[in-house]
């Protein structure tokens, strides 16, 4: 969908919205492209558009079917925010309730972990090889993470952030704390992912309680 907008929006055709996606105005937008190769261009990519929507209309019922055999999935499904699709999005990235053992190792597989870099840790004074007291400087997220398990994570604290209830709760105490809107998203969606880890290794329902202020 982005690769049609961007066709459009490369030859300076404003395209917000979705109306440039529906079947019955593409004759309408395909019109205010005047270069036929790049109009053809347009009608395959409407083409691929088609085609991958008939096939999510088709797996969909077989991905949300083959997660409910699982009882994870339903702990799941108890978190704000996580849906039906994302719990099994989540089932089938993780593969075993044992490939994390602690919520850093999967914020640091999701793109959430907090990379910190230092230098001259050491120097001579006096003659003498010290330690330095510099402290550590954050360099912001690790790149080497899986996509699309932190984008299931950032459009959970995404919605949340827009809801209501315990997670909107918590987005809205770190706002009050100073905490500017996107850490406090960030924030969240690590805190979703901890309490994401806790269903399917521990078995046990969520409780809002584990979102009292605590170190995220």
């Amino acid at each position: 969908m982005n690769r049609i907008k961007a066709l459009y929006r490369g030859w300076g055709i404003a395209c917000a919205g979705t109306q440039v996606y529906a079947p019955r105005y593409r004759e309408s937008w395909l019109h205010k492209i005047e270069h036929a190769g790049v109009r053809r261009r347009a009608q395959l990519l409407y083409q691929q558009l088609d085609g991958l929507q008939t096939l999510r209309r088709t797996l969909r019922p077989e991905l949300l079917a083959e997660s409910r055999k699982h009882r994870a999935s339903k702990l799941l499904r108890q978190i704000p925010c996580i849906g039906p699709i994302r719990a099994a999005r989540l089932l089938a990235l993780r593969q075993t309730p044992h490939r994390f053992r602690s919520k850093r190792q999967l914020w640091t597989y999701s793109g959430l972990g907090i990379e910190t870099h230092h230098s001259a840790q050491y120097r001579y004074v006096s003659g003498q090889l010290q330690h330095t007291k510099k402290p550590q400087q954050i360099r912001g997220l690790n790149q080497n993470h899986n996509h699309e398990m932190k984008e299931i994570f950032k459009g959970a604290a995404i919605r949340a952030s827009c809801g209501v209830g315990p997670l909107r709760d918590f987005y809205v105490a770190s706002l009050a704390k100073g905490m500017r809107p996107e850490m406090a998203r960030l924030t969240l969606a690590r805190k979703i992912a901890a309490i994401a880890l806790t269903p399917w290794t521990k078995e046990e329902r969520f409780d809002a309680e584990q979102l009292k202020p605590q170190a995220a």
